[in-house]
């Protein structure tokens, strides 16, 4: 059983490794990369270490994965008031923390209990990982699963991981906890990281599930409930394209407001009628779109997805699509619209002098 997992540790790593080199990770000049100010230069794997010398991840106890668990009050005493409160879809709100540079967070609180954190933030304790460490050195310290078992009192539950979520989002156990593990493909680092509690982990399914006993399940929300999630997911997914930007050097981009509405309007149109593309049958393509909006552009383009769990997901999804990447990385950009229905998501971008 180690020999396998030693196997498939390796194979895994090596996956990474060639695509570090053999990725494009700019959108402009292929000699001149856009660089991560995160990451340092992909580094060398060694094959040597055996799993027998890898230690079960246990729960740390500093960093943000402590407050898994705790009232939300504690949070406040250390942290403060969030800068802003968004609904979620799956029964708890997520408490936006952007009050500097390098400490984007949200964290998950329901009744007052901390169930979940996504931190992108470079700046952030997220023990016993960093943001921005390389691949290299979590494979070598962190036994990664396929398959991986919770019992509750609930029922019995296996997650079973591809071989694509093992390479770019892994799910670790910390103790009773879980940390879900970001890695962005292109400069073979860790871009983001979400901590869960077992509920919540087991009521987002994120990976394949297989179970016997109870089956979690979120409330579905009503129309008026989902209109307010998807104005948090909209300003979610525009908060992080932004401090992605930044870590690449690129400018801020603006808010568009009339760009949103063309935005939304597209996932709105693509879940009313069942179609998943850049080309409405009805509406016709992203530049008819603004055209008919009266919209003034230099250039334009399109990031779409759906089904994806949330906001933070869905944008970590283009981050490691090479033609979402480039649009998401394109220097010239200028202002961003985001629209969100339900779990249909578009970002227009534009350039404007």
């Amino acid at each position: 059983m180690r020999m396998r997992m030693l196997v498939r540790v390796c194979i895994i790593s090596f996956l990474i490794f060639v695509l570090m080199i053999f990725s494009h990770s700019t959108p402009e000049d292929e000699n001149e990369p856009i660089k991560d100010q995160n990451s340092a230069t992909p580094p060398k794997i060694d094959y040597s270490i055996q799993d027998d010398q890898k230690e079960e991840t246990t729960r740390p106890d500093e960093g943000l994965s402590v407050y898994i668990g705790k009232n939300s009050e504690t949070l406040i005493k250390d942290y403060g008031k969030p800068q802003r409160i968004d609904p979620s879809a799956y029964g708890y709100d997520w408490w936006i923390y952007k009050n500097f540079a390098g400490t984007y967070m949200q964290v998950g609180v329901s009744q007052k209990k901390v169930v979940t954190i996504y931190a992108l933030g470079n700046q952030l304790n997220v023990s016993p990982y960093t943001i921005g460490q390389s691949v290299a050195d979590i494979f070598r310290s962190t036994i990664m699963e396929a398959e991986i078992t919770i019992s509750t009192d609930e029922g019995a539950y296996r997650f079973e991981l591809s071989e694509e979520d093992l390479n770019l989002r892994p799910l670790v156990p910390l103790g009773n906890i879980f940390a879900q593990l970001s890695i962005d493909k292109y400069t073979g680092t860790l871009t983001s990281i979400r901590f869960f509690d077992t509920k919540t982990l087991i009521t987002q399914k994120p990976y394949e599930l297989l179970y016997n006993g109870h089956l979690l399940e979120p409330e579905n929300p009503g129309r008026e409930e989902w209109k307010e999630i998807e104005e948090g997911s909209k300003q979610q997914i525009f908060d992080i394209t932004n401090i992605i930007r930044e870590r690449f050097d690129l400018i801020t981009l603006k808010w568009d407001e009339t760009v949103s509405a063309v935005a939304y309007n597209h996932s709105q149109d693509m879940a009313n009628h069942e179609y998943f593309s850049h080309d409405s049958p009805e509406y016709g393509s992203l530049a008819e779109r603004l055209d008919a909006q009266g919209i003034e552009y230099d250039a334009a383009a399109e990031n779409i997805a759906k089904d994806y769990i949330d906001g933070p997901a869905a944008v970590e999804a283009w981050l490691n699509v090479e033609g979402h990447r480039k649009t998401l990385l394109d220097k010239d950009y200028t202002n961003l619209g985001v629209g969100v229905f339900q779990k249909y998501y578009t970002q227009n971008f534009i350039k404007t002098e």
